[in-house]
Formats: structure tokens, sequence, C-alpha cells
């Protein structure tokens, strides 16, 4: 891993009122950011049904019990997108504060893959390069691009 687990907290939509009032209990969600060899990785819109849908967000999920982050990696974007994941890296963390969950997402680096893309949940998927053109972008992924931005800058 490059950096150390992040501390900060992120709040989303600070004037929306939390879902609950008493100690908020962290979900914790792997999360994979794809990329091709073309060094372009991969974004997928959040499906009907679920809150923020149609916002772009890079593909993963919630880790179950006794997972490690990467074994529920491994097993959300097979889920999803229906790739296999030869290659991950746990790269970066952050906890984001959204009105209905706070969660902390665990980035990982994703350079091999077996099998074709398939959105499972009905989503739209983009490949992208910086600066990315789609929107809107969910505000879990904007310090993903925010990190790209400094590595491609070094």
């Amino acid at each position: 891993m490059s950096e150390p687990l992040a501390t900060q907290v992120t709040v989303v939509d600070p004037d929306v009122p939390r879902a609950a009032t008493v100690q908020r209990v962290i979900t914790e969600v792997a999360v994979g950011i794809l990329i091709n060899a073309a060094g372009q990785f991969l974004l997928t819109t959040r499906p009907l049904g679920k809150v923020y849908a149609g916002y772009w967000e890079f593909p993963g999920g919630k880790l179950e019990a006794n997972e490690t982050v990467i074994e529920a990696l491994r097993r959300e974007l097979n889920e999803e997108i229906g790739v296999v994941i030869q290659d991950a890296q746990l790269w970066r963390s952050t906890v984001m504060d959204y009105p209905h969950a706070l969660v902390r997402l665990h980035f990982c680096k994703v350079t091999a893959w077996s099998g074709e893309l398939q959105m499972h949940e009905q989503q739209t998927h983009a490949w992208q390069h910086l600066p990315v053109q789609v929107s809107p972008i969910l505000a879990g992924a904007l310090p993903v691009l925010e990190w790209l931005a400094a590595e491609q800058n070094r």
C-alpha cells in the first residue's frame, strides 16, 4: 500500500439529516479501480433503486463477515460486472459520511482480470481518463480522481 489509511471523514450533503441520531456504524466497502492497458479506468453508474442512482462511481461493494478487502472485491466485481480479478493491490482508503450511511472505502488498483464486462445490475459503464467525461460523479469517487491526477503530475 503506497499511502497510510486515511482518517479524515468527508461529509457529503451536510445540510441533509443523517440516517440515525445514535452512533453510526461504519460500513466497510471494497472498491476496484480497474486500469486497462491504455491507462484508462472503469467507471460504472449506480443502479436504479439505490441511493444516488445514476451517479458514476468505481465498482465494488460491502465486505461480508470474515472477508478481507481483496476477497470482497473479488466477489463484488464478479457479481456486479462479471470479471474475475487476478491482480489487485490495496491502495488507499477514506471515510465518507453520506446522509444514508457512514462508509469506509478501501480502494484497490486492479490491473489484471479475466472475463468480458457484463453489467449485471443494468448499470452503464465507461472507460475514462482524466479529466473524466461523465457526470455526475459520486462524492466517494472524487478523492480517487484527485489521487490519480496527483500521480500523473509526479
